[in-house]
C-alpha cells in the first residue's frame, strides 16, 4: 500500500489539507519540527506522527514513504533539502508553493529526477493549479501563441493589500521573506527582474476593466514550462490608488528582506495572522483571467475558483492521490502537465469560461 507523508501538517494550510484527506477515508502520516503540535493532531486524527526538523537525517525517515507533500513554508526554505531527501529515497515530492524561485530550483533537478525514477511536482495548490491549467487550455486553442498573460483577482485583492483575515501565517510569512518584494516576469524566454508594480493593465475578471500590476507569482517559471510560451507576465487586481504604495515597497525591500525586520515581523504574524474562517473557506471565491497571444490572434478566458485555501485542500489531496497511483510520469512537472488542462475542474467546484467576444483589455504602462 503506497504511503503519503504530510510534513508541517499543523500549519493552516496543512490542517485543511489534512483534513480533507481523512475525510476521503486516507491515513497519510504526519509530520513537522514541533513535537507537541505533530502529537496532538496525530491523536485527533487517529494517524501517525512524526517530528523532524529540516537540519536532521531527512533520507532516514522518507524513506518507508513513497512519496511526502510538504506544506511548511517559506518554500524557499524548505522545498531544496526535502527535494534532496527524496532524490535520494526515490520518494515522490509535492508542495503547495506559489514561490517562482523554488519553482525554478526544481525545474533544474528534472535530469535527476527522471534518472531516480521519481516525480517532482511543486505548486499543486491553488498556486498554481488555477493558472496553470488555464494557461494550457488558452494554449491549447493558440498552439502558435508566444505571449501569455495571467491575472488573478480575489479575497481583498481588489483594496489592494489581503486583510488579516484573508491569509494563512505561512503566506503572510513568505510575503515577507522577500517573495513579494523581488518582481520577475519571463522575457524571450529568461527571468527579468523588474520593479514592484513594473507594469499595469486593465482585465476584466468578470465584472468589467479593473486595474491590474504585474507580481511576482510562480507562473512565470511554471505557465512557461507547461505551454513553451517564453514570454509570461502575472498580474494581480489591485485599485489604483495602491500604485506609489507598491513603488514604495520597492524601494523599501531591502528593509523588508533584513534580518532585524524579519525577526520581528515573525512573532507578529504568529500573533495576528490566523487564516481564513468557516464562512470565507466556503462563500470565498478568485477569479483567474488569462490571455495568450499570437501577434495576429488572442485567446483569452477565466475560471472562477472557491476559496484559495479550500481549492488548495482539495487539489492538493487530489494531486498525492494520483501520484501515488504511479500515473504521472517521472521528472519536474507542472500540475497541468501531469494531470491536464482539466484538472483544477476535476478536483474542485470551478468553472471556466472561454471569452469568445472579450472586453477590450488595454495596456496602461
Amino acid at each position: 500500500m503506497e504511503r503519503l507523508l504530510i510534513y508541517g501538517s499543523y500549519g493552516y494550510t496543512g490542517r485543511l489539507i489534512v483534513r480533507e484527506a481523512v475525510s476521503r477515508g486516507e491515513s497519510p502520516a504526519i509530520a513537522g519540527r514541533d513535537g507537541k503540535q505533530v502529537s496532538e493532531q496525530a491523536h485527533e486524527n487517529d494517524l501517525e506522527g512524526r517530528t523532524f526538523s529540516l537540519e536532521a537525517d531527512m533520507a532516514s525517515h522518507l524513506a518507508e514513504f513513497d512519496a511526502v507533500l510538504n506544506c511548511a513554508g517559506p518554500f524557499v526554505e524548505t522545498a531544496e533539502p526535502l527535494v534532496e531527501a527524496c532524490l535520494e529515497t526515490g520518494t515522490d515530492y509535492l508542495d503547495i508553493t506559489g514561490e517562482f524561485r523554488v519553482f525554478d530550483r526544481i525545474r533544474r533537478q528534472d535530469d535527476r529526477a527522471r534518472e531516480k525514477g521519481i516525480t517532482l511536482l511543486p505548486g499543486v495548490g491553488f498556486d498554481v493549479v488555477a493558472s496553470d491549467c488555464l494557461a494550457a487550455f488558452l494554449s491549447e486553442r493558440l498552439p502558435s501563441a508566444d505571449e501569455l498573460a495571467i491575472g488573478v483577482a480575489g479575497m481583498d485583492s481588489r483594496r489592494g493589500i489581503p486583510a488579516p483575515g484573508d491569509v494563512s501565517r505561512g503566506t503572510a510569512k513568505t510575503l515577507f521573506s522577500g517573495s513579494a518584494t523581488t518582481n520577475v516576469i519571463r522575457k524571450s524566454g529568461s527571468l527579468v527582474r523588474v520593479p514592484i508594480g513594473f507594469r499595469s493593465r486593465k482585465i476584466d475578471f468578470g465584472d468589467g476593466p479593473e486595474h491590474a500590476v504585474t507580481i511576482p507569482l510562480g507562473d512565470v517559471v511554471t505557465a512557461a514550462q507547461t505551454t513553451g510560451i517564453e514570454n509570461v507576465e502575472v498580474y494581480a487586481a489591485m485599485p489604483s490608488w495602491t500604485d506609489p504604495a507598491m513603488s514604495a515597497l520597492g524601494s523599501a525591500a531591502w528593509l523588508l528582506e533584513s534580518r532585524p525586520v524579519q525577526t520581528l515581523a515573525e512573532p507578529a504574524i504568529d500573533a495576528l495572522i490566523h487564516g481564513p474562517g468557516e464562512s470565507t473557506l466556503e462563500t470565498g471565491e478568485t477569479v483567474v483571467w488569462g490571455e495568450v497571444r499570437n501577434g495576429e490572434r488572442t485567446v483569452r478566458g477565466r475560471i472562477r475558483t472557491p476559496n484559495p485555501y479550500a481549492l488548495t485542500a482539495k487539489s492538493a489531496v487530489e494531486a498525492a492521490r494520483r501520484v501515488l497511483e504511479g500515473t504521472v510520469p517521472s521528472g519536474a512537472q507542472t500540475p497541468a502537465n501531469a494531470f491536464g488542462s482539466e484538472f483544477v475542474l476535476e478536483c474542485s467546484d470551478s468553472e471556466r469560461e472561454l471569452l469568445e467576444s472579450p472586453a477590450v483589455v488595454d495596456v496602461e504602462s
